[in-house]
């Protein structure tokens, strides 16, 4: 829920955004706008998603796991937006995410410790 709903959400605020131009603006008032837009609206509302799920997450297991567990997330973005925002990745980039993929593996080798309140 955590990976899909950060990615999703990314991923459609990025195209309804992108849709709208470009808001450089002091006044909030284009941003307030551009919440119309469905996509932007969809990105947003998975985004409070991401939030809430990613809260319950991080009350349960150790930070330590969680970020780079959910991290698989940045693989995703980066095949939807060359996929269907047809974004130029370099092979450095592709380096970088085969290193986070490395680093994913070699943490979910471990079970995540439940931790209760701070002691």
């Amino acid at each position: 829920m955590v990976v899909l709903s950060s990615v999703i959400g990314n991923f459609s605020l990025t195209w309804g955004l992108r849709r709208e131009g470009q808001l450089l603006s002091l006044s909030p008032l284009p941003y307030i706008e551009a919440l119309f837009n469905p996509w932007v609206a969809l990105g947003a509302s998975l985004l409070i998603v991401w939030l809430l799920s990613h809260m319950a997450l991080l009350s349960w297991a150790d930070l330590s796991y969680v970020l780079p567990v959910t991290s698989t997330g940045y693989v995703l973005a980066a095949l939807l937006g060359r996929i269907f925002l047809h974004e130029a990745i370099s092979n450095w980039r592709w380096a970088g995410i085969v290193l986070i993929m490395l680093g994913v593996a070699l943490v979910a080798r471990t079970a995540p410790h439940k931790s209760g309140a701070m002691q």
